[in-house]
C-alpha cells in the first residue's frame, strides 16, 4: 500500500459537502429523521460523511505518529484543529452573531451568554450552545452544530499518543484486538438495547472507525485494495442490515472503503489532491451559513436555499485556509524543522 498519489485530499472535500448537504434538511425542520438517507440506511448522509472522516483520520494520524514522534505528533495535531476553530468561532460568534441578533450592540457585547459560547465551544466543543437573540425563530438555534465531533477526534488523537508511548502501536496485534472489542461492543449493543442511547452508539462508532483506520495503516502490506472488493463488502452490507450484524459491518466497511478509494491504484492514476484544504472550514462553517439563510429566508425550501449556502461556506472555507489554517501549517512547518 503506497501513500504517496492519494486522493485523501478530495475525498476529505467531498465528505465536508455531504455534511453540508446533509444538514440542509435538519437545519429547515429541526429533525434529523428528514433527510432521506436515514430511512434507508439507519444514518444520515452527514453520519456516513463523519464515518469517512474518521476513517481517514485513524489512518493518516496514526502514520503521523508513526513518522513524527510524539512531540511533533503532539504540534502537529494542535496547529491543525485550533487555529481553524477559534478562527469559526470568533467569526460566528464576533460577526454572524452581531448581524443577526435581535438585541442592540450593546445588550449582545453585555450578554454573559455569548463569552460562555465562546469559552464552552473552544474548551468542551459545545455544539448545543446559543448565543443571546441568534437564530432563536430557527428550529435550531445553535450556531455552530458541527463542532461536537472534534471532542471524540481528539480523544482518538490522544489515545494514538498513549498507544504510541506505550509502545502498542509497534504491537499491531493489540490494535487489533481493541478493534476486536470495540466490534463485539457494537454488535452486542445492537442485540441488547437496539433503540438505546444515540450517544452510546456513536461512542463506540467513531472510536471504532478511527481504530480500523488506524489498524488498516499498521496493516497495510497486508490490505488489499480492491474496488470490485468494495462493491461486493457493499452489497454484503445491504444484506445485513436487519440483522445485528448491520451496523458493525457498515462501520467496518466504510473504513476500509474510504481507504480503498482514497489509495487504490485504479483510482489514483491521476493526481487529484488539491493545492489547498478546504475540507475543515466547510464543516465548521456549512451549519453556521445554512442558519444564516434559514434566518432570512424561513419560507424558501431547503434545497431551494442549499446552492447559495454552499457557495457562501465555500467562500469562508477558502479564507479560513488561506488566513488561518495554512498559516498555521507553516509556522508548524517552521518549528518541526527548527
Amino acid at each position: 500500500m503506497v501513500c504517496g498519489s492519494n486522493n485523501f485530499g478530495i475525498l476529505r472535500l467531498v465528505l465536508a459537502l455531504a455534511v453540508v448537504v446533509s444538514h440542509a434538511f435538519s437545519v429547515a425542520t429541526g429533525h434529523v429523521d428528514d433527510e432521506p438517507l436515514m430511512h434507508a440506511t439507519g444514518f444520515t448522509l452527514g453520519e456516513h460523511a463523519v464515518n469517512g472522516f474518521f476513517a481517514i483520520s485513524g489512518f493518516l494520524v496514526t502514520m503521523s505518529f508513526e513518522r513524527r514522534g510524539w512531540r511533533d505528533f503532539g504540534l502537529a495535531r494542535l496547529l491543525r484543529i485550533v487555529p481553524g476553530l477559534v478562527g469559526a468561532t470568533l467569526f460566528v460568534s464576533l460577526v454572524i452573531g452581531t448581524m443577526m441578533t435581535s438585541l442592540d450592540r450593546a445588550s449582545y457585547f453585555a450578554d454573559g451568554q455569548l463569552w460562555r459560547f465562546i469559552w464552552g465551544t473552544l474548551t468542551t466543543f459545545k455544539s448545543a450552545a446559543a448565543l443571546p437573540g441568534v437564530f432563536d425563530q430557527n428550529p435550531l438555534s445553535f450556531p455552530m452544530g458541527t463542532v461536537w465531533t472534534l471532542k471524540y477526534e481528539c480523544l482518538c488523537y490522544l489515545g494514538v499518543l498513549v498507544a504510541g508511548l506505550a509502545g502498542l502501536l509497534c504491537r499491531r496485534s493489540w490494535v487489533l484486538c481493541l478493534w476486536g472489542l470495540l466490534l463485539a461492543a457494537v454488535v452486542l449493543r445492537e442485540i441488547i438495547a437496539p433503540n438505546g442511547a444515540k450517544g452510546v452508539e456513536t461512542g463506540l462508532r467513531l472510536p471504532l472507525i478511527f481504530v480500523a483506520g488506524g489498524l488498516i495503516y499498521l496493516w497495510r502490506e497486508r490490505v488489499p485494495l480492491s474496488v470490485w472488493g468494495l462493491c461486493g463488502l457493499a452489497i454484503l452490507v445491504a444484506l445485513l442490515a436487519r440483522t445485528p450484524l448491520y451496523k458493525a459491518a457498515l462501520f467496518s466497511v466504510t473504513a476500509w472503503g474510504v481507504i480503498v478509494l482514497a489509495l487504490a491504484p485504479a483510482l489514483t492514476a491521476w493526481r487529484s489532491t488539491p493545492a489547498a484544504d478546504f475540507s475543515y472550514g466547510v464543516y465548521l462553517y456549512g451549519w453556521p451559513i445554512q442558519q444564516v439563510f434559514y434566518a432570512l429566508f424561513p419560507a424558501t425550501g431547503a434545497l431551494t436555499l442549499l446552492a447559495p449556502s454552499l457557495l457562501l461556506t465555500l467562500l469562508l472555507a477558502a479564507a479560513s485556509w488561506h488566513f488561518v489554517e495554512n498559516p498555521a501549517l507553516g509556522l508548524k512547518r517552521r518549528l518541526l524543522c527548527g
